[in-house]
């Protein structure tokens, strides 16, 4: 969950080393070599339009094998990921760069890879969106028609779509959910689309005229896939801020109709990420003037409204570069480290810090560097909370993740384990399917541990059962009932040999180590303190210097609490024998 920030299908089995095909007239890079191409700044609509053919094209070149790693001008990531792949042991070892001097010469690296291009119109900003799917479908570059007028003939490629002046609401009553329908209906429905992957990508209604770069950048994962692309409300009670005519709940029911279908196409065998996230600008009061909606409730209604589809969110994926080219990186199942020696338990309050919300891709490529490289990290033990699906979009980075790990590192499952769901909403006949991916992505990252499980109401038996499967070292949950159904905090104990507690979330917006020891201090009384207690606590994005000094701060401020530090394994181990050497 990503609430702070506003917050499957397997690919590959055990590896995912890339199938190094024939890839047309343009091959790949000499040995050592690896094409690069700068992506100049945002801020402008040229700036937008530019980066849109350049994801692109970089989704159909990297479809096959990685060729092309894209830098920025205003973004600090792609090099920062660049020079830490290049060490010694990584798989960028020995490649040196090949600039892309400009977008003409992209287009000719592309050879016949792109097999023409799609004009957008920009009357109706979901355009830009169907654009990408069908790009993504028939190998096409998306193009404005300004960037059309002056390039297409020149780079000698077909014009083999113009969505201009295509969709003018007949259907709906909604240009926007018209382009959306036909989409589906021409491109999903007849499966040429990905059912493993679907994209939440917010389109040009805001972002072309402010030139920002978070969505497009993004875009050579969703045509590298063959992605189906929207962007739409999950609320059905008001009307989005970029479609204010629009019948009441049509955003939602369009949304659904897409769900729908990719579950049909998915025909039971595996589950389907969606990446992206509701667009502020659109759908919640703190951006827009038009709706009421609260941004953490609105990310909580998609979550609920997919679950029962058998998909899960990847939520915030802004600015994440090269996708395209870190899924390539060849990979192995990951090993971590246990704790060598559990101690006995004594009357203590046993406290767990959790490093938490990097259960999407933007928070592992952008947000986790600086907190990784904090020079407190390893001096105490923490846990650090990562959905362990992103491997299937940056297997490179989590790679280095566990190969620069410290004894105290320790790497547990995020919201709600492999990928953003609601369990409580999977029907039972879809609980086997959730088994088999969550099991799959806690193998290969050798996790056993779900430490945020995110849901309306207390899990049931058949939920328990489930997670017991995959997660039997430990089970923490949070629940929001945001629909007013009676939802309860689940009461600790122990299931099947699965531990089962809260995750602790009053800390979760720290403002200084002083105010969260207090406030750790005050969680544990309020929850009828007696030793040994236990505390397992959500540190959003917190650095572990931060978390090193409350810590210090409990233990010499309040040694009554007899605080001791531990990891998430020895947290869970010492609860379970707690609980089960309790009285029935």
């Amino acid at each position: 969950m990503n609430e702070t920030i506003g917050t499957l299908g397997l690919l590959f089995a055990v590896t995912a080393t890339p199938v190094c095909a024939d890839v047309g007239t343009a091959a790949a890079p000499p040995t050592g070599l690896v094409h690069t191409y700068t992506l100049a700044a945002g801020g402008t609509p040229a700036a937008y339009d530019e980066a849109m053919v350049v994801a692109c094209l970089q989704g159909l070149i990297n479809r096959e094998q990685p060729v092309l790693y894209l830098f920025s001008e205003e973004s600090e990531f792609p090099k920062y990921w660049w020079d830490k792949l290049l060490c010694e042991g990584r798989w960028l070892r020995g490649k040196r760069p090949q600039p892309v001097a400009g977008i003409d010469e992209l287009v000719r690296l592309a050879g016949d890879r792109v097999k023409g291009a799609v004009i957008w119109d920009p009357e109706v900003p979901a355009t830009v969106n169907v654009a990408t799917t069908i790009a993504g479908v028939e190998d096409l570059v998306v193009l404005s028609p300004e960037l059309a007028e002056a390039h297409l003939s020149g780079w000698g490629l077909p014009l083999c779509h113009d969505l201009r002046d295509k969709f003018d609401g007949h259907e709906t009553g909604s240009k926007k959910n018209d382009a959306y329908r036909w989409a589906l209906r021409e491109y999903l429905a007849e499966g040429k689309c990905s059912s493993h992957f679907l994209s939440l990508y917010e389109d040009a209604w805001s972002m072309r005229a402010s030139g920002d770069l978070g969505y497009v950048v993004v875009r050579d994962w969703a045509v590298k896939n063959r992605s189906f692309v929207f962007d739409l409300s999950p609320w059905g009670d008001e009307r989005p801020a970029d479609d204010t005519q629009q019948t009441l709940g049509l955003d939602r029911e369009t949304f659904r109709m897409i769900l729908a279908e990719t579950q049909r196409q998915a025909r039971r065998k595996h589950l389907t990420e969606v990446a992206g996230f509701v667009a502020y600008d659109k759908y919640t009061f703190q951006r827009s003037l038009v709706t009421r909606k609260d941004a953490t409730a609105t990310e909580w209604e998609t979550v609920y409204l997919m679950s029962p589809y058998g998909a899960y969110q990847n939520t915030v994926i802004t600015n994440c570069y090269n996708q395209s080219f870190h899924s390539a990186a060849p990979f192995a199942p990951l090993k971590q480290h246990r704790p060598a020696k559990i101690p006995p338990l004594e009357d203590k309050s046993y406290i767990c810090a959790v490093i938490t919300d990097f259960d999407s891709i933007m928070p592992l490529y952008s947000l986790l560097p600086g907190l990784w490289d904090d020079p407190a990290r390893g001096t105490i033990p923490l846990g650090w909370g990562v959905d362990p699906n992103l491997i299937e979009t940056y297997p490179d980075i989590i790679t280095y993740l566990y190969e620069t790990a410290s004894e105290h590192d320790y790497f547990v499952a995020d919201a709600s384990g492999a990928g953003y769901f609601n369990p409580s909403r999977v029907p039972p006949r879809h609980l086997s399917r959730l088994v088999r991916h969550n099991r799959h992505f806690f193998d290969l990252t050798d996790m056993s541990i779900a430490v945020m499980v995110l849901d309306w109401e207390q899990p049931s038996a058949r939920v328990k059962n489930a997670y017991a499967q995959f997660a039997p070292d430990g089970y923490g949950t949070q629940l929001y009932d945001y629909h007013y159904a009676g939802g309860n905090s689940v009461a600790p104990h122990v299931w099947k040999g699965m531990p089962i507690t809260n995750f602790f979330n009053d800390v979760c917006h720290f403002t200084s180590p002083q105010a969260a020891a207090h406030t750790m201090r005050h969680s544990l009384r309020a929850r009828g303190f007696t030793l040994p207690a236990f505390g397992i606590w959500r540190f959003v994005y917190t650095s572990p210097t931060d978390v090193k000094e409350t810590m210090a701060i409990l233990s010499k401020d309040f040694p009554e609490i007899n605080a001791e530090v531990v990891d998430p394994y020895t947290f869970f181990r010492l609860f379970k024998e707690w609980r089960l050497g309790l009285p029935e």
